[in-house]
C-alpha cells in the first residue's frame, strides 16, 4: 500500500525543508571516486570517460547522480546542458499532479438529468459529463448505463448530450507523429479506452472483412464514429480524413496479409464515448437521441457517478506503461486545479515548467507537453537529479516508479543483482533517458538522471513516415548499455 501524504505535507516538508542541503557548487565534470572498502578503486572501476568512449554512442551524454540523504553531488557530466527528456517528463508530471491534486484524488464521470424524473421518464436532457478520467473504459460505461436503469430511468424525452469541456480539446498530442499511431490520440475532458479504437481485419475468399470496435475487458461494441476502408494500393499504409461526424481511415490492401489487428487513435473522443454509451443504454431499453454538446459546464441532478482509481494508482500505471494520454490528462487537470482550465496543452505544459523551476528548483525546465512526446522539450540532468533527491523524503514518487532490471555479465537479467533501481525510462528515435533512484549494495540511496540524444541524427529522418530510421535500433541499444554500466559503476563506487 502506498504511503498517503497530504498536499500540505508534500509542499511544506518535501519541497520546503531541504534548502540546507548542498545543492550549490555541483562540479561541471565527473568526480574521481575515492577508494572504497572491498577493493573498488579508481583502478578497478572504469571512469565515466572510459564508459562513454567504450559505448561508441554518438551524440550528447549528460547525467548527474546525488546522495539523497546529504544532497551531495557525487558525479555529473554536462549536467547543465538541456536535453530532450522524452517520457522521463512523466516523472515531473507525476510530481506536478500529486502536488496539485493529492494522491487520493479521483476523477469523476457523471450522468446528469436536465429535468425531472417521473414514473421512469426523464423530462429533459441526459448529459454524459467527463471529468478528465484517463482510465475510463467500455466496461465502465456499460456499468454506468446499467446504473442509470437501476436509478429508475426507462425513457429520456430530451436529448442525449456529452460534455468534454472540463479540459481543452487537442486533436493530437504531437503533430509531427504519424497519423495512425495509437500513442498520439486526441485529448478531451471525456475520453474512452485511451482514445483508441480497435481495428481488426480478416481475409476470407479473397476479400477482407474489417471491424472497428471499442473493446475492453467484457465488451466489444462496434462503432461508426471511426470507419475503415481497404484500398487497392501498397503505400501509404494508412490515410486519415476528418469527415465531420466520423474519422475516415483507409488501409493499403498490400500491407494486410491474411489477418491481424491494431489500435488506431480516436480524433473524436466525445462522439466515441457517446456512441458506446448509447449502445449500452439501448441494451437496457433506453433509447437516446443525440443532441449538441452543452455550451458550458452542465448542471442538474446527478443520476450516476463513476469514480476512477486514486491518482497515485493511475500515476503508477502511467509510469509503468508510459501512457501519453494519461500524462496529458493528469497534467492538465493539475493545471486546472491550480489556475483554472488551461487554454491548451501547451499552456498547461508551460505552467508545469514554471512550477518545476520554482517549486522543484529546476532551472532550464522547458516542457511543451506533459508526456514527453514533443521533441523540443528540454530538461537538465543536474536539475532533475536534484529535484528527485529533494522529493525523496515524501515517499510519493519512488513507490510508483517501475523496477529497472540490472543485467549480469552474461547479458541476462540478474534478479539477485545487489544494485536495485526504480526509474522512468524515456525513448524517442536517437533519444534515450533514464531517471529515478538507485539503492546501492550497502543501502545508500542515490537520485540520478541520464539523458542521451543525437540531434543531428534526429534531423535526418522523416518523422511522419512511421518507418524506423536506419541505425536507430543500434543507437538505442548502445545508450541502454551505457545506462546500465553507469548504474553499475555508481553502485560499486558509492555503495560498496
Amino acid at each position: 500500500m502506498l504511503k498517503r501524504v497530504s498536499r500540505r505535507v508534500f509542499l511544506g516538508g518535501a519541497l520546503g525543508g531541504l534548502a540546507s542541503l548542498s545543492w550549490a557548487g555541483a562540479p561541471d565534470v565527473s568526480l574521481r571516486p575515492r577508494a572504497r572498502p572491498g577493493g573498488f578503486t579508481e583502478s578497478s572501476v572504469p571512469s565515466v570517460e572510459e564508459l562513454i568512449r567504450e559505448s561508441r554512442l554518438s551524440g550528447v551524454v549528460t547525467f548527474s547522480v546525488i546522495d539523497v540523504k546529504s544532497g551531495d553531488v557525487l558525479e555529473t557530466h554536462d549536467g547543465y546542458t538541456g536535453q530532450p527528456p522524452a517520457s522521463v517528463t512523466k516523472a515531473v508530471t507525476a510530481l506536478y499532479a500529486l502536488d496539485a491534486l493529492g494522491p487520493d484524488y479521483r476523477f469523476e464521470t457523471r450522468l446528469l438529468a436536465g429535468g425531472e424524473v417521473k414514473d421512469g421518464v426523464l423530462h429533459g436532457d441526459l448529459v454524459l459529463a467527463g471529468g478528465g478520467d484517463p482510465m475510463l473504459d467500455t466496461d465502465q460505461l456499460a456499468d454506468m448505463a446499467a446504473r442509470l436503469k437501476a436509478a429508475g430511468v426507462r425513457e429520456v424525452r430530451g436529448k442525449f448530450r456529452v460534455w468534454g469541456g472540463a479540459l481543452p480539446f487537442e486533436r493530437v498530442i504531437d503533430p509531427s507523429q504519424p497519423e495512425e499511431v495509437g500513442y498520439n490520440p486526441a485529448i478531451s475532458g471525456l475520453n474512452l479506452n485511451y482514445n483508441r479504437v480497435h481495428f481488426e481485419w480478416k481475409l476470407s475468399g479473397g476479400k477482407y472483412t474489417v471491424t472497428m470496435d471499442a473493446r475492453s475487458g467484457k465488451y466489444r461494441p462496434d462503432v461508426t464514429v471511426a470507419r475503415m476502408q481497404v484500398a487497392a494500393r501498397d503505400v501509404p499504409v494508412y490515410t486519415y480524413a476528418d469527415m465531420g461526424d466520423h474519422d475516415a481511415w483507409t488501409v493499403a490492401r498490400g500491407a494486410l496479409g491474411n489477418g491481424g489487428a491494431r489500435w488506431l487513435p480516436v480524433r473524436k473522443p466525445e462522439a466515441y464515448a457517446a456512441e458506446v454509451f448509447a449502445t449500452f443504454a439501448r441494451s437496457h431499453g433506453i433509447k437516446l437521441e443525440m443532441g449538441q454538446p452543452p455550451e458550458r459546464a452542465p448542471e442538474g441532478r446527478v443520476l450516476v457517478t463513476h469514480k476512477s482509481e486514486t491518482l497515485d494508482e493511475i500515476l503508477r500505471l502511467m509510469l509503468l506503461y508510459s501512457n501519453n494520454l494519461t500524462a496529458e490528462l493528469c497534467g492538465m487537470t493539475a493545471t486546472a486545479r491550480r489556475l483554472g482550465k488551461p487554454a491548451s496543452m501547451k499552456d498547461s505544459a508551460e505552467e508545469m515548467s514554471r512550477w518545476a523551476q520554482t517549486t522543484l528548483g529546476m532551472p532550464g525546465a522547458k516542457l511543451v507537453d506533459h508526456s514527453g512526446l514533443g521533441e523540443t522539450s528540454r530538461l537538465r540532468s543536474a536539475a532533475l537529479a536534484q529535484a528527485l533527491a529533494k522529493v525523496h523524503k515524501d515517499g510519493l514518487l519512488k513507490p510508483i516508479l517501475k523496477d529497472i532490471p540490472m543485467y549480469g555479465s552474461n547479458g541476462q537479467v540478474n534478479v539477485a543483482h545487489p544494485v536495485k533501481v526504480v526509474a522512468k525510462t524515456g525513448t524517442l528515435y536517437f533519444v534515450s533517458s533514464l531517471a529515478g533512484y538507485l539503492t546501492a549494495p550497502d543501502g545508500r540511496e542515490l537520485a540520478f538522471a541520464i539523458f542521451t540524444a543525437n540531434p543531428e541524427l534526429r534531423k535526418g529522418f522523416d518523422k511522419g513516415s512511421g518507418a524506423r530510421p536506419e541505425g536507430a535500433r543500434t543507437w538505442n541499444a548502445r545508450s541502454k548499455d551505457l545506462q546500465q554500466r553507469l548504474l553499475e559503476r555508481w553502485g560499486r563506487v558509492y555503495g560498496s
